[in-house]
C-alpha cells in the first residue's frame, strides 16, 4: 500500500531523529569528561626525565583502562599538591611527605604503595658528596660546616628534606641554614648533578635515584662517596582524591595493583621508573612514621628553642605529645 508523502512529518522525524543525536552526544560528552584524570608526578628530577620514565605506564594505563590519562608534571612538590588541592590533579605519584600535605590539604587519600624489583617497600635518604672532596666522614662536615655549599632537597621530599633535616641536624639540635657557608633548595637529580660539577660541596639524596643514576651511568656513581645512609623509609605511595568518581577509582586501582605481575615489558617499565617491581594496596597509615617524625623533628626544636619561656615551651611540648599519643 503506498503511503502519502507528508513534508511535515518527514520534518518531524528529522526533528526528533536531531533531538535524540544530540541527547546521545551529550551523553557521551559528558561521560568522557568524566573519564578524564589528570595524574600528577612530583619533580624528583627534570620534567623532560620524569616524562620519559613515567609516559609508557600512563600510556599502559590508558590503554587498560579506557581512561583518558593527562600526565601533570610540576616544578616543585608543592606544584603537584596544590593542582590536587584544587581538583586539577585527581592522582598522584608522591613521596610520603608530600603525600601527608596532600592527605591533610587536598582531599587526598592513600590508596597503593610501590615495590621495588627487589619486592621490598623502603628505601634510604642518604647525604653525598664528591670523591675529590675533603669531606670523608659525618664528622668531617660537621666540623667545616661555614666552609661547606649545601644542597638539601624540596621541603616537601621525604628523603631529600625531612629525614635527613631529623636525623642529622634536629637531633643535634642544628639549624642546616644556620651551620653551612649557604644552602640551596633542589629536586633530588639536580642536587646531584651540581655535586659531581662540584658546585656544591655536599647534599641531601636517596637510593632510588643512586641506584637508577648506578644502573644507567656507573661511571657517574664511581665519582660520589656516601656520607650517610638513614634508616628505612617507606616506599612511595600513590594518592587519589577522595571525591574522585568511585568507578574511575576502581578502574585505577585494578590496573595499578595488577601492573607488571607477569608482562615483561611491564617489568620494564617500571624498572625504568625507579627499579620498581609493582604495587600494593595501602592505606593513609602508610603515612603514620612520617607524621611522627615531623612531630619530632618540631618537639626537638621547641626543646632546644631559648627564646620561649617555661610555660610557652611545656604547653607546645604538651600539644605534640597529645599528637603523638593519637597516632599510636
Amino acid at each position: 500500500m503506498n503511503q502519502t508523502f507528508s513534508p511535515m512529518k518527514q520534518l518531524k522525524r528529522l526533528g526528533l531523529s536531531l533531538a535524540f543525536s544530540v541527547t546521545a552526544l551529550a551523553s557521551v560528552t559528558g561521560s568522557a569528561n568524566a573519564q578524564e584524570i589528570n595524574f600528577g608526578i612530583i619533580a624528583t628530577d627534570a620534567a623532560n626525565v620524569q616524562r620519559e620514565r613515567w609516559e609508557p605506564f600512563f600510556a599502559d594505563m590508558a590503554k587498560k583502562t579506557g581512561l583518558s590519562i593527562k600526565s601533570f608534571y610540576a616544578p616543585d612538590y608543592a606544584g603537584v599538591i596544590e593542582a590536587m588541592r584544587f581538583n586539577k590533579v585527581q592522582v598522584a605519584w608522591y613521596g610520603n611527605k608530600a603525600a601527608m600535605e596532600a592527605v591533610d590539604r587536598s582531599n587526598g587519600e592513600v590508596f597503593a604503595q610501590v615495590m621495588f624489583a627487589d619486592g621490598t617497600y623502603g628505601y634510604h635518604a642518604l647525604l653525598l658528596t664528591h670523591v675529590d672532596s675533603p669531606y670523608k666522614t659525618l664528622d668531617d662536615v660537621y666540623k667545616n660546616a661555614k666552609q661547606i655549599n649545601f644542597g638539601i632537597g624540596d621541603p616537601n621530599s621525604t628523603s631529600g628534606f625531612l629525614v635527613p633535616t631529623y636525623y642529622l641536624f634536629a637531633q643535634r639540635n642544628l639549624e642546616a641554614r644556620q651551620i653551612f657557608k649557604t644552602v640551596r633548595n633542589a629536586s633530588h637529580g639536580a642536587n646531584i648533578q651540581a655535586v659531581l660539577a662540584k658546585q656544591v660541596d655536599v647534599v641531601t639524596n636517596n637510593t632510588e635515584t643512586f641506584e637508577q643514576l648506578e644502573r644507567t651511568k656507573p661511571e657517574l656513581t664511581k665519582q660520589l662517596r656516601v656520607l650517610w645512609k638513614s634508616p628505612l623509609i617507606p616506599s612511595d605511595p600513590f594518592v587519589w582524591r577522595k571525591d574522585l568518581d568511585p568507578a574511575v577509582k576502581e578502574k585505577v586501582k585494578t590496573f595499578v595493583l595488577n601492573y607488571a605481575k607477569t608482562d615483561p615489558q611491564e617489568k620494564a617499565i617500571l624498572a625504568k621508573i625507579y627499579n620498581y617491581g609493582g604495587f600494593r594496596e595501602s592505606t593513609n597509615a602508610q603515612l603514620v612514621p612520617i607524621r611522627q617524625l615531623e612531630l619530632f623533628k618540631d618537639r626537638t626544636k621547641i626543646e632546644g628553642d631559648a627564646s620561649m619561656n617555661a610555660d610557652q615551651k611545656a604547653k607546645a611540648l604538651a600539644d605534640i605529645d597529645a599528637k603523638l599519643a593519637a597516632l599510636k
